[in-house]
């Protein structure tokens, strides 16, 4: 449509090195050109001598900064004073401090929110710090419109807590960076763009949807960028340059446009005790530690020469955990209060059952185990199981599917030390128990993109079609609970999802890696026509656990 881009810089923490910050960009400006504006998040101002002396040249009119520079609130108290509204002002000849919070429009039509400070710990908030009151007053006018889709960017001090969930991780504490606070906020204003500082440290997200897929309308993604601070001695990365053409300009298909590299959205949160959290600008409780479970695999196993291991309990919180089981190494139960989900009635897959065959375990984790599967394809053939009573991938928690990715990660690892890749699915339909069957294929029998069509070919000469899902989605977001599908991951990444309507047959990935395009051995389909006694069983749970066990992370050393 032809809309001109506008020229935006965005800069971190500048902590009053205004000359170093304006001659960098005057630098950039004579090779690439002129910019329309220049926004700052974090500490604009320093405390020191030479900063307060170097704000007063821009202050007085003796020196001018070289474009339209706009700024974020103080993030500390020492630095209020510089502050003379609260409202917003011109500090200096083309320096203009945004206010507290509030939304600020260019004559392009380019939308910027923003919020100063940091968030509030007590009552009443300190000059430097913004409350829920701020970020309700903020949102409210926004989103009560029918036609409000986003904000071109958000500038925000501090991080948003979480943002580097389903995404790259960045070199901060995790644990103690960020405001949930402002996650709510970046959650509900959507902007294309969101600047953050403070952390000292450059990152910058893989861009994420505001959508779910499969269910909502496409919408566009967002980007989060932390800077760093001005002349920092580790050269991090402090200047953002990019261009952006307003949204309520941009045509409506180019603005939906879904990058390669999209992730899911970090802050919907799938479990209902985190949605809640998110409803209100709230701080988010610390979570309760998940309880454990012990199971002493060197008892009945083979596994004599390694009697030291058991699952270890979280690192630095050895209080209260009972490592007692029965004979039969049942679970006795850590004496905590928060124990794994429980069936109904009996279950062959809950560990604590005791119809589950306890010879096939393979390893166990903390909320995971993994056991050879009973008349399975291959000798190698495995099942990932949550300890607890979880009918499907969707369905659990976020240390589950935590836990359960890293028995993915060490899978992959045993299955190329031995020259093979691996097929994973699942089939939630007909069954109670979630079992995420892992199936490994040599190297040489086949490629990923042949294991792939026939997965494809063999749906369609079934009436049923299979579709590839975007690598970074998350199957919560398209498979609610509840909802009855077939599931298939490639080792590269590729995912392949049916949801099923009335019928499926219950062998079909079974089928698939059994045929002569991939595993060539079509006899094996039905697992009962695999059956082994149980010496054998025994004899091969015992070479498998001896083969994973440099990859099994649940040992201890």
């Amino acid at each position: 449509m032809g809309e001109k881009p506008v020229r935006v810089l965005a800069c971190g923490d500048v902590e009053g090195r205004l000359s170093a910050l304006f001659n960098r960009v005057q630098t950039i400006q004579k090779k690439t050109g002129q910019f329309d504006l220049l926004l700052c998040v974090g500490e604009f101002f320093g405390m020191t001598p030479e900063a307060e002396a170097e704000w007063e040249q821009y202050r007085s009119g003796a020196k001018k900064a070289p474009i339209h520079t706009y700024i974020l609130g103080a993030t500390r108290q020492e630095t209020v004073k510089n502050f003379s509204s609260a409202d917003g002002c011109e500090l200096a000849e083309n320096i203009t401090y945004l206010g507290r919070r509030g939304v600020f429009t260019g004559v392009s039509g380019l939308q910027i929110a923003y919020v100063s400070g940091q968030e509030a710990l007590q009552e009443p908030a300190p000059a430097h710090c913004f409350t829920s009151k701020d970020l309700t007053a903020l949102v409210a006018p926004l989103t009560s419109s029918t036609k409000f889709r986003g904000v071109d960017i958000l500038l925000t001090s501090q991080w948003p807590r979480g943002v580097w969930q389903y995404g790259n991780t960045p070199e901060v504490n995790t644990k103690s960076c960020g405001s949930s606070s402002i996650a709510n906020l970046a959650d509900k204003l959507k902007p294309r763009y969101h600047f953050a500082a403070l952390e000292g440290a450059h990152y910058e997200r893989l861009p994420y949807r505001n959508h779910v897929v499969l269910q909502e309308n496409a919408q566009h993604v967002s980007r989060f960028i932390a800077l760093a601070t001005v002349n920092n001695p580790a050269k991090k990365k402090y200047l953002y340059a990019f261009n952006i053409i307003p949204m309520k300009t941009m045509d409506p298909s180019e603005l939906v446009k879904q990058p390669q590299d999209v992730t899911e959205n970090p802050y919907r949160c799938p479990t209902k005790d985190k949605a809640e959290k998110q409803k209100s600008f709230a701080a988010a409780d610390e979570e309760e530690p998940a309880a454990q479970f012990f199971f002493d695999l060197s008892r009945k196993q083979g596994g004599g020469h390694r009697g030291h291991g058991r699952k270890r309990p979280p690192d630095g919180d050895r209080r209260g955990w009972d490592h007692q089981g029965d004979r039969e190494g049942h679970y006795q139960g850590p004496k905590q209060p928060r124990r794994h989900p429980q069936p109904t009635g009996p279950c062959w897959f809950c560990l604590a059952s005791p119809q589950v065959e306890k010879h096939l375990v393979i390893s166990i984790g903390s909320h995971c185990y993994l056991a050879k599967a009973k008349g399975g394809l291959t000798p190698q053939h495995v099942l990932i199981l949550p300890i607890g009573h979880y009918q499907s991938v969707v369905d659990l928690s976020s240390e589950v599917v935590e836990e359960m990715e890293k028995y993915k990660t060490a899978l992959r690892s045993f299955y190329k030390s031995r020259g093979e890749r691996c097929v994973m699915f699942e089939r939630n339909y007909k069954s109670q128990h979630l079992q995420l069957q892992v199936v490994p294929v040599p190297l040489d029998r086949c490629a990923t993109d042949d294991i792939k069509e026939a997965f494809m070919v063999q749906a369609q000469e079934q009436q049923m079609e299979l579709m590839e899902i975007p690598q970074h989605t998350d199957l919560k977001q398209i498979a609610p609970p509840g909802t009855p599908y077939f599931y298939v991951e490639l080792d590269s990444g590729e995912k392949l999802y049916y949801r099923i309507q009335k019928f499926f047959p219950l062998q079909f990935g079974r089928e698939v890696l059994a045929s002569e395009a991939v595993l060539n051995i079509p006899t094996r389909a039905d697992w009962r026509e695999c059956k082994q006694s149980r010496e054998e069983e025994e004899e091969n749970s015992k070479q498998l656990r001896d083969g994973f066990q440099p990859f099994d992370f649940a040992w201890e050393d």
